[in-house]
C-alpha cells in the first residue's frame, strides 16, 4: 500500500485500528493498561482510532467504556494519548451518545435514557457486535435540550484535543443517538428535529458544526472541511462464511469527494484491491487488529495471522485477550 498525505497527517499506512469497545474502562475512566494496548498497536504514519468515548454521563449504554466528560477521565487519557505519539502515531478519538441503547442503570440518578425519541428497543446484538442488556423506555428529548447535548459533544472534542488526540470522529452509526435522530423508522419527532430529511439530519450537522467550530474543521468531520468519512460496509460474516456485497458503499464513495475510510471484515487481499481500485482511501480493521497487534507489518511480509477469541473480546481482564496477543517473531 502507497503512502497517503491528508492535511496535516501523513499516513505511512492504509491500515487504521478501527475503534473496538472492550469494557475496561472500569468507572468509565481509561486504565493505565490501556496504555500498552493501543502502543502495542500503534506505528510510525499510522491511524489509530480509539474505542468509542462518552461525552456526557448520560452517553452511557456498556459497562466499563471511556469517558471524556470529566477532568479526571481526560488525565486518565493523556497518558494513553502519550504512548501512541511515543510510536509515532497518530491518534483519533472516537465521541459517542449512545442515546436509547441503554437502561436506567447506566444512566445518572437512574433516570431514563434520552433519545429522538420515547419508542423502546428490542434487546438484540448492536450492527458492532456488541451483545445489549435489557434497556429502558428512552424519554423524548425536549427542543430546548438539544442544545444541551450538542454542547456535550462540543465540550468533550475539547476535552480530547486537551488529552492530546490529534482530532476526533462523531460516532453516528449502530443506531445510538444520532442515528436514532437519522431514521425515519425511530424518529417520529414533530418539531424542526424531525419529519423530513433535512430536519432529521439537523441533529446530526449541529453536533458537527459544533465540533469544528470548537477545535477546527481540520479535527473534525463536517460538510465544509470535512478531514474523512468512515463507513461500515455490510459485508456479513455467518459461520465463518463472508457474505459479499460487492460495491455496497460505491454510491456514498462516488458522492464523497475527500478521504474515504471503509471497514468491515476486510482482510489483507480484499483491502489492498479496495485501495488499489479507488474505492477507499484507507481500510479500518477490527478483530484482525485485536488479535494481531502488529498487522501492519503481518500484512507488509504477508505473515501468518493469529485467530481472534471472541469469548475475550468484552472481559474485564486487563491482560487476556487484550495485550497477550503475540507479535511475529522479529526474525520473519
Amino acid at each position: 500500500m502507497t503512502h497517503l498525505f491528508l492535511r496535516a497527517f501523513l499516513f505511512l499506512f492504509r491500515v487504521v485500528l478501527a475503534p473496538l469497545t472492550r469494557e475496561r474502562s472500569f468507572g468509565n475512566v481509561p486504565q493505565p493498561h490501556a496504555v500498552l494496548y493501543y502502543q502495542q498497536r500503534a506505528t510510525k504514519g499510522g491511524l489509530l482510532i480509539a474505542e468509542a468515548t462518552g461525552v456526557s454521563d448520560t452517553a452511557q449504554g456498556y459497562k466499563d467504556t471511556p469517558g471524556i466528560w470529566t477532568k479526571k477521565q481526560v488525565e486518565a487519557w493523556k497518558p494513553i494519548v502519550d504512548g501512541v505519539h511515543a510510536k509515532g502515531g497518530i491518534f483519533f478519538c472516537q465521541i459517542w451518545h449512545v442515546g436509547r441503547v441503554s437502561n436506567h442503570a447506566f444512566q445518572p440518578n437512574g433516570q431514563a435514557p434520552i433519545s429522538s425519541t420515547d419508542k423502546p428497543i428490542k434487546p438484540a446484538t448492536r450492527a458492532d457486535g456488541i451483545g445489549l442488556a435489557k434497556v429502558s423506555t428512552p424519554r423524548r428529548l425536549e427542543t430546548d435540550e438539544i442544545p444541551l447535548v450538542i454542547d456535550d459533544f462540543r465540550v468533550a472534542a475539547r476535552n480530547a484535543i486537551e488529552a492530546g488526540f490529534d482530532g476526533v470522529e462523531i460516532h453516528g452509526a449502530h443506531g445510538y443517538l444520532i442515528d436514532q435522530f437519522l431514521k425515519d423508522q425511530v424518529n417520529d419527532r414533530t418539531d424542526k428535529y424531525g419529519g423530513s430529511l433535512e430536519n432529521r439530519c439537523r441533529f446530526a450537522l449541529e453536533v458537527v458544526q459544533a465540533v469544528a467550530d470548537e477545535i477546527g474543521a481540520d479535527k473534525a468531520l463536517n460538510k465544509l472541511g470535512i478531514l474523512y468519512c468512515h463507513m461500515v460496509e455490510p459485508r456479513m460474516v455467518n459461520i465463518g462464511e463472508k457474505l459479499e456485497t460487492p460495491h455496497s458503499l460505491r454510491p456514498m464513495r462516488d458522492a464523497f469527494k475527500g478521504t474515504f475510510i471503509v471497514a468491515g471484515g476486510y482482510g489483507r487481499d480484499d483491502g489492498d484491491k479496495a485501495i488499489a481500485d479507488g474505492y477507499a482511501d484507507l481500510v479500518a480493521y477490527g478483530r484482525l487488529f485485536l488479535s494481531n497487534p502488529d498487522l501492519p507489518r503481518r500484512f507488509e511480509m504477508d505473515g501468518p495471522l493469529n485467530k481472534y477469541n471472541r469469548d475475550t473480546f468484552y472481559l474485564s481482564d486487563p491482560v487476556i485477550g487484550y495485550t497477550d496477543y503475540p507479535f511475529l517473531p522479529s526474525d520473519v
